[in-house]
This record gives C-alpha cells, structure tokens and sequence, in this order.
C-alpha cells in the first residue's frame, strides 16, 4: 500500500511540474559534486565527503524516476530540451541539448541507480585511504557518473561523444587511481589508448553525418536514414561499431577489460556494469534504425559478438583471480547485448544491460567484500568462506544462478529473448550462444564453489581475521541481490502472459521504426518453450557438475596443455606484442636514431653551420678600411656593367 501511495504521489508530483523539462538536473548533480569534492577535498572530512558523493548521484535518481513517471504517461512524446546554441556554422547547427524518451530514461535508471549502491559500498570499501585520495576517488566517480549521463542523454551524436570521451578520460583515472604502481598505470594507459582507436571509427561516422545528412541530431539523422543509400548507412554504422567495440570490449579492442581490474573494486563494478562498457551497446540500440536498414553491418554486429562472447567464456574457465574470472565474464555477457543487437532484438540487448547491471554489480562488489576480508584474489587460496561470510555468500550465490540464466532469476528472462532471436534469425547463431551459456554457468559455479565451498585454504592469520563486511558493503549487495533476482520480470515472455513484457511495450516508440523494416518471424508457443528449455537445461548442467567437481576438488593445480591455452588468454595480447606494439617500437627507434637524428637533425644543424659560417665570412668585409670599401664599389660598378652589357641583351 505504501509503495503504490508514494507512486501516486511522485506521478502527481511529475504531472504537475512536468519534470522532463528539468533532465539538465540529472547530469549537473554529479558534476557539482566533481567540483566540490575536487576543489575541498583536502578540507573535508571523509564522512563529508561520502554525503556528497553519495547524495549528488542519489539526488540524479530520484530526478530520473520523476521524469520516469513522466514518460510512461499515455501519449507520452520524445522531448527535446535544448539549453544553448553549441555550434552554430554555416548550415550546420548543433545544440546543447537533452532527448527524453524511453531509452534514455531507462539507461538513466539503470546508471544513477547502481552507481548510487556503488558509491554507498565505496565509503566503507575505500575509507583506509588518506583524506586526500578519498576525496579524488570520490571526484573522479561523480565525474564519471556525469560523463555517462551525457552520453546517454545528448539529443545528438556530439553530445553523446562528449560523454563518450567524458568516460574513458575517467576510466583512466580510476584504473590508474593506485598511480605510483606502474602495471596499474600501464593498464590505465592501455584502456585509453585502446579506446582511442574506437573512438577515432566514432569520430569518422560524426563527419561522414554532417557530410552526408547536414545535421547529427537524433530526430533529423534517424528521418533522413531511409532515404539514404544502403552502402553509406553500412559505412557510417560499421564505424559507429568500431567506436562501440571500444567502449564494450569487442573483438579486437577487447583486452583492456580485464586489466582494468587494476582500479579499485567499486570502480570494476561501475565500469562493468553500469556505466562505461554499456556505451557501445546503447549507441547502437539508439542508432536501431540505421543498423536495421544497414543489414550487412547487423550481420557484422552479430558474428564479432558471438565470437567475443564465446572466446571470453572460454579464457574464464581457467582464470584463478577472482576479479579476472569476472572480466571476462563482463566482456562474454556483453557479446550477448551485440548478438541481440545483431539480429534485430533490440529490446532484448537492452533487458540484458538492464540485468547484466544488477548481476554483475552485485558480483564484483561480492568479490570486493571478500578481497575486503582476505585482501587476497586468487580463489585457489580462498574455499569455506561461506561460513564466515553468509550476507556475501548468499547474495554472491543468487547473482551466479542469475547470470547462469537459470529461473526465476533475472538472467533467465533477458538471456533466452536473445537465443531466442538469434534462433530466428540463424540456428548455428543459437548453438554457439546456447553453448557460450553452459560455460558461463560452469565457470561462475567454478568460481564459487572454489571460494565459498569445501575447507578454507588460505594462512591462518587470514583465517582469523575472516568475518562479515560492515553494513555499508553488506547493504548493497542486499539491494542488489533483491533486484538480480526480480530484475527479470520486467521482461515476461509473451509465451507464458500476454502483454507481460514490460520493456517491449516501453520501449515499442524506440524501435517503432525497426520493427516495421524487421518483422521476425512467428515463433510458435511450443518452439519457445522448448527453445527455452534447451538453454536452462545446459545452464544446469553446466552449474550442477562444476559444483559437483569444484566443491570437492578445487582446481588448485597450475594449468597445462590446452588448459594452459586459456589461462594465458589465448595469447592474445602476446599476439597484439608481436604483431602491433613490437613493430611499432622498431619503426620509432628507426625514426629516432635514422630519419630523426642522421637526417633531419643533420640538415637543421646544417643550416645552422652554414648561417654562422657565412656571418663570419661577411663578418670580414667590415674591415673599416676605406681603401677596401672603394674596392668592393668599383667591383661591383663592374659587374653591373657587366650585366647590362652582356646579360641583359
């Protein structure tokens, strides 16, 4: 009764001050809590602090659940709020604004929401370090909270960029916030640099818009699509996709991700989660129209993200740093969100970002409460913890049967949408995704029976000082937890009640246009079901038998032959040392020692020599001897003669 009072009463309140119009609000609470932590932080208290980091992202929400209500009214249409004139040349005019819709709204959610439980955690997790640290973690975590509310609230694709550099600019400085470790500095470096190299597909596909449709807002570019010819749409897409294989871990741009494990737990968790690696999948569901009339591009989209999803599923299953396990996990699911993108499930991706943000925020901040209580990541050297830690145990537990998509649990609901358009769309697309999920539920299930089952095998000192987390870490894995496992039914298959599915209904007037080009096929009742069944039928075995194995006998010894293969990540990055980073310092040092200092330093010390030499020659014409200079007249009265005699004729 209490909560369906306050929804009354909160729709009252957005009814009545109309608070779409005041989205700016959403982003600006965060960054003026950048500003006053960043500027005060060596004047305020860590508690002081906290508030403030905390309250500005927690004021973010409660603003995008006003505007919530907003949107679910009847006849409810996109608006636009435009702050000021940005850029303004010639024909070409972009403003600063904000777009309000379904989309947008709902990534809001997700972001202020989660980000909010992660900044909660943080002022229990982080509070050993010194005032001065605290307060530029806390910084830096509003700023990124700001960055990706741009992204996801810009009205066009410069604003969207905006936010998009906003996160990776702050991922650096999270990954590398332990800056005088030098690994944690070069993973800090790696993640930047390997976004630029998306970015720079990104920035190409902004140019190529202006060139092409005079404009990159939302509403003008998304009208003049149809129109256009197939071969552009599939340029500028394939280069959008390019910029999203960045920001969410793609093949090849993939291998930042799990040395961004380098940061701070709470800072994994916001990354894989919420935030940053969910940019790529929300700028291609935004760009649904042009990717849906681009079908090459869609093909593309969907290969690279089942095979991403399936080569990280298979490096997880002999990773032993509990963190890491998680990464790949992250960069696995996500192959799943660009599968659903690839054929046509729009609504699917986004359910599972929305799941995915529940699940695996509660994974890594369960994996930080144990880091917290141990200090210690490999899981060979954790087993037992259960006893110790039952919050973290159990929470821990209902995340891993929640990404394993086993029901009710919310990973079920958003990973079968997916395989269940990827059916439709190709059968050998379902295999490979159906298999990927036995591995998914076989790795987690490995994760945790080896930290959380079987006898404790780590040193005694560790052993007594093993206990629960304080309540500020406890809680949100508690919040969390609670919307892992309920999370789901916002997506009820129509198959077991009509117009069940929340989200496809909410956002129907997003991917309107998509589904009148891409009709899918009608699946019948009894294929769903059985489709659905197939996939929780492999997820239990697969979790069934690794808890089976893993609880009795921990994978304790070091990997060997093909298992060897995967530990090492299948040499990828080694790949990437050979073939890209070591040609590259050898082309440097060739124009270094050779073209810099044999030629070009050669000829501008050349030119040098040659100017003083010649200043000290005409030096000597100075003598100050009137004889010489009646010399030099008359030799030169005699070349001008000369030269008008012979020359000249």
């Amino acid at each position: 009764m209490l909560g369906a009072y306050c929804t009354v009463q909160l729709s009252a309140f957005s009814v009545q001050y109309d608070m779409s119009k005041l989205v700016y609000l959403v982003p600006l609470f965060p960054l003026i809590g950048f500003m006053l932590i960043g500027l005060l932080r060596k004047n305020l208290s860590k508690s002081l602090t906290g508030i403030i980091g905390c309250g500005t992202v927690l004021a973010s929400f409660a603003v995008s659940l006003l505007i919530f209500f907003d949107v679910r009214k009847e006849g409810f249409e996109t608006v636009i709020v435009n702050l000021f004139d940005f850029i303004n040349v010639g024909s070409l005019k972009i403003s600063f604004a904000f777009q309000v819709d379904q989309l947008s709204v709902l990534f809001s959610l997700i972001v202020t929401g989660v980000s909010f439980l992660i900044h909660v955690y943080s002022t229990s997790y982080m509070h050993d370090e010194e005032n001065d640290h605290y307060g530029r973690y806390f910084s830096y975590m509003n700023l990124f909270v700001f960055s990706m509310l741009m992204l996801i609230l810009g009205a066009n694709y410069v604003i969207m960029f905006i936010g998009w550099e906003g996160v990776g600019l702050c991922s650096y400085l999270l990954i590398g916030y332990w800056f005088k470790n030098v690994e944690y500095d070069d993973a800090a470096k790696k993640a930047f640099i390997m976004n630029r190299i998306g970015d720079f597909g990104f920035l190409i596909a902004l140019f190529w818009m202006v060139s092409k449709f005079g404009s990159v807002n939302f509403s003008e570019v998304f009208a003049k699509a149809p129109g256009t010819p197939v071969p552009v749409l599939t340029g500028i897409t394939l280069l959008l996709f390019i910029g999203a294989t960045g920001k969410s871990a793609q093949i090849p741009l993939y291998t930042w991700l799990p040395d961004a494990m380098a940061g701070p737990t709470p800072v994994s968790a916001l990354i894989h989660a919420a935030t940053m690696v969910t940019a790529g999948v929300y700028m291609i569901a935004r760009s649904n129209i042009m990717y849906t009339l681009a079908p090459v591009a869609q093909t593309v989209v969907a290969i690279v993200g089942l095979a991403t999803a399936l080569l990280a599923a298979t490096i997880a299953l002999k990773q032993n740093d509990i963190k890491k396990v998680l990464a790949y996990s992250t960069v696995s699911q996500l192959g799943y969100m660009f599968l659903g993108l690839g054929v046509g499930a729009y609504t699917g991706a986004v359910f599972h970002v929305m799941t995915h943000a529940f699940f695996k925020a509660l994974l890594f901040l369960g994996a930080g409460s144990v880091i917290h209580a141990m200090h210690e990541q490999d899981i060979r050297k954790m087993g037992g913890l259960k006893k110790f830690m039952p919050v973290t145990h159990i929470t821990f537990l209902l995340a891993c049967f929640a990404i394993a998509g086993i029901p009710p649990f919310s990973g079920f609901f958003s990973k079968d949408e997916i395989l269940a358009a990827a059916y439709e769309k190709n059968v050998i697309y379902y295999a490979i995704g159906a298999f990927t999920a036995l591995l998914t539920a076989f790795y987690m299930f490995r994760l945790y029976a080896t930290a959380f089952l079987g006898k404790f095998r780590g040193t005694q000192e560790q052993e007594h000082h093993l206990h629960e987390s304080p309540s500020a870490i406890t809680l949100p894995l508690i919040a969390l937890a609670i919307l892992a496992v309920v999370g789901g039914f916002a997506g009820i298959p129509e198959v077991f009640a009509k117009d069940a599915h929340f989200l496809q209904h909410f956002l129907a007037p997003v991917f309107a246009g998509s589904e009148k080009i891409h009709k899918a096929r009608a699946m019948g009742s009894s294929q769903e079901i059985m489709l659905m069944a197939v996939s929780v039928g492999v997820a239990i075995v697969g979790a069934a038998y690794s808890w089976r194995k893993f609880s009795k006998k921990p994978d304790l010894e070091e990997a060997s032959g093909f298992g060897k293969l995967l530990a090492n990540k299948w040499y990828v990055d080694e790949l990437y040392d050979a073939i890209i980073v070591k040609p590259l310092n050898t082309l440097g040092k060739f124009l270094n020692n050779v073209i810099e200092k044999s030629i070009i330093d050669w000829v501008v010390n050349g030119i040098g020599k040659a100017v003083q030499y010649g200043g000290r020659q005409i030096r000597l014409l100075q003598s100050g001897q009137v004889g010489g200079y009646i010399l030099l007249m008359v030799i030169g009265m005699v070349i001008l003669f000369i030269v008008e005699i012979f020359i000249r004729k």
